[in-house]
């Protein structure tokens, strides 16, 4: 743009005016840095509002040309207002492209992306079942996620289902996590303990010789599990009587208390995967006939007694649960998983939990009884945080977060290869190849755990 006539006026200070003018009009709605970092936040809202922050900056400003008398350097001044204001609709439109980058309030806690670690069982906290070193380093190597939340971890002896796996119903292994939640606050993110109960998914080898636990006495239909005395077929469990269920709410109370003590931010109720409370949501294998079977209704309430008991000691935002509604591992998949799982999610949302952890996609395997459930039906009758989970690419975690159906995206198989994957998400830089699957479970130490490249390495 020509500019006939300089301005009389110090240009430098004019332009810092215009800043401050802009600043100020990008601030005025209180709601634009509330839980935000800044003004690109802002602007990732709407490009109505956008639009319309644009037109009342030059407005403002044109009213500041006005009023300080110098005519002659309009042209000059609104260039440099369009061109500073065009470097944050450039900042809106990068922004707006990486939804996963952003920051979001957790839980009272501010996260900073809505990058998440999915809960993986990786199998190294060697036969007494206790976190340690190695463990710390893996989180830590990958607590560049706004959220990681842990490996399966069992709430007591009878939750043992899984060789090598951690507890949490020990002081031992309460010290042992605190290695872990150190590195990772250290590491400046937020980490959740997954609870779980392996029910069904166990074997007697596991437990002395005696029977594992079920709602109901339905074996898996399956080939085989690994146990501590190598490939066993699967045995038929024994149905927990009604008198032993409040134990089992009692051992989810104290491993969140040992959580608490731990150093967990926060804690995820895993009931997913067919392990025990997935169970008895699930009428393929519940079949009670007790106030903990027969109804939708009924099938829940043992998760929701457990939520009741988590939550005395987390506050409810600081607990989050997990859900599959279209999985068939552990051989599971129900007639009615459509309801079971609406009615489910109706209930978790009258508790004002930190989220809501489901597996919409199918990599993990499906049912087929119908079809899958989305994010979009979950949201529909859940309204607090909402987090997708199994075969997400980042372009695909993008959509859903920019459409609405997710708040946040947790990651499995690319974190186990890719410790820095946040930073090749927001970088561009292409992932390493997926790790061989004999990585994924088995005690093998650093090998294939803590010892992948980072980009700037690879």
């Amino acid at each position: 743009m020509c500019v006939a006539a300089r301005p009389s006026m110090n240009f430098s200070k004019q332009k810092r005016e215009c800043e401050r003018i802009c600043h100020q009009v990008l601030l005025l709605n209180p709601s634009a840095t509330s839980g935000q970092s800044g003004t690109i936040e802002f602007f990732t809202r709407s490009v109505r509002n956008s639009v319309f922050t644009v037109i009342h900056a030059l407005s403002k400003c044109q009213k500041a040309i006005s009023e300080w008398g110098h005519q002659t350097s309009a042209s000059r001044f609104i260039e440099v207002v369009i061109d500073f204001l065009f470097m944050h609709l450039n900042s809106m439109d990068n922004a707006m492209t990486q939804q996963l980058m952003t920051p979001f309030e957790l839980g009272g806690q501010s996260l900073q992306n809505r990058v998440v670690l999915a809960p993986m069982t990786r199998s190294r906290a060697g036969e007494e079942r206790i976190a340690n070193e190695l463990m710390a380093e893996y989180y830590a190597q990958r607590a560049s996620a706004g959220l990681l939340i842990t490996e399966a971890t069992t709430i007591s002896p009878q939750a043992n289902g899984w060789n090598q796996s951690p507890g949490i119903y020990t002081d031992e292994m309460t010290e042992g996590w605190r290695l872990v939640t150190d590195a990772v606050h250290q590491a400046g993110s937020v980490v959740y303990l997954q609870l779980w109960h392996c029910g069904r998914a166990s074997h007697p080898s596991f437990h002395g010789g005696e029977k594992h636990v079920a709602p109901s006495p339905i074996a898996i239909n399956g080939d085989y599990i690994h146990t501590p005395d190598g490939k066993q077929p699967h045995e038929t469990p024994r149905a927990l009587e009604t008198s032993e269920l409040q134990g089992v709410v009692e051992d989810y109370r104290r491993a969140a208390e040992r959580a608490l003590a731990a150093g967990f931010d926060g804690v995820e109720v895993h009931s997913a995967n067919g392990y025990l409370l997935d169970t008895f949501l699930q009428s393929k294998t519940n079949q009670r006939s007790d106030e903990y079977g027969g109804s939708i209704e009924n099938r829940y309430r043992l998760l929701g007694e457990v939520l009741g008991a988590v939550t005395s000691v987390f506050p409810s935002n600081r607990v989050g649960v997990r859900l599959s509604p279209n999985g068939a591992f552990n051989d599971m998949g129900s007639p009615d998983y459509r309801e079971q799982f609406t009615y489910v999610a109706q209930q978790l949302n009258q508790l004002g939990l930190s989220y809501l952890h489901v597996m919409d996609g199918l990599a993990f395997g499906f049912h087929e009884l119908g079809d899958p459930m989305t994010l979009a039906e979950f949201r529909k009758v859940f309204q607090g945080p909402l987090m997708g989970n199994c075969g997400y690419t980042q372009e695909t975690a993008e959509a859903a977060i920019a459409d609405g159906h997710a708040d946040l995206i947790s990651f499995g198989r690319p974190f186990i290869s890719n410790p820095d994957l946040v930073e090749r998400f927001a970088a561009g830089v292409a992932l390493n190849p997926d790790a061989d699957i004999s990585a994924w479970y088995e005690p093998n130490g650093a090998k294939g755990y803590v010892d992948f490249p980072v980009a700037s390495n690879a």
